[in-house]
């Protein structure tokens, strides 16, 4: 599968942004939701974690001692016990769903209390882009795109979490305030 151009520097930027909370915790059990067909974010992260589990419909399978990946389509239900998770990163990922107040229910049940979610998301500002992006110049891939079902500012985003049991605890619009991160604890 290849990416399309702006891809790897886009997947780099967020990277930066969650190396830090990852690193925070020492020797964290870490899931990543929508690990994507390469699995790039565990491997790049592999040092840092005592353990890797990454889930997605288009998964790889991994063989190392610290990683794994489970192949599945994002519901409404994560397949894990609750509070099994130091960290759980969602990049990119949550303008995909279409259930998303579920799936934050979920991550907060997954989350160990004090374990942190980690996120970014385009932002209301983003979408006339990276439709441009796509469709006119095809940088950014088409089929991604297509499948966006919503953009997020600060405000849908604490609106997403009130009531979830994650408290925000920092929001930053970041790459020319295309993207929102957010990192939120369990309480």
């Amino acid at each position: 599968m290849k990416e399309a151009l702006f891809e790897p520097l886009l997947r780099r930027m967020r990277l930066s942004r969650v190396l830090p909370t990852i690193r925070a915790h020492r020797d964290c059990r870490l899931l990543d939701i929508g690990c994507g067909w390469e699995a790039r974010l565990l491997r790049a992260v592999e040092p840092y974690v005592r353990e890797g589990v990454g889930i997605d419909f288009k998964a790889p399978v991994l063989d190392h001692p610290k990683l794994s990946t489970l192949t599945l389509t994002l519901e409404d239900r994560l397949p894990f016990e609750d509070a099994s998770f130091d960290v759980v990163t969602l990049l990119a990922v949550l303008e995909h769903l279409s259930q998303p107040e579920a799936m934050v229910r979920e991550i907060a049940r997954v989350l160990k209390p004090g374990g942190q979610l980690v996120l970014t998301v385009p932002t209301l500002a983003a979408r006339p882009v990276l439709e441009f992006l796509a469709f006119r110049v095809g940088l950014v891939s088409k089929a991604e795109i297509l499948d966006h079902k919503r953009y997020y500012d600060r405000r849908l985003l604490e609106e997403l979490f009130d009531g979830t049991g994650l408290r925000i605890d920092r929001h930053a619009y970041f790459q020319l305030g295309m993207n929102n991160f957010l990192c939120a604890t369990r309480t």
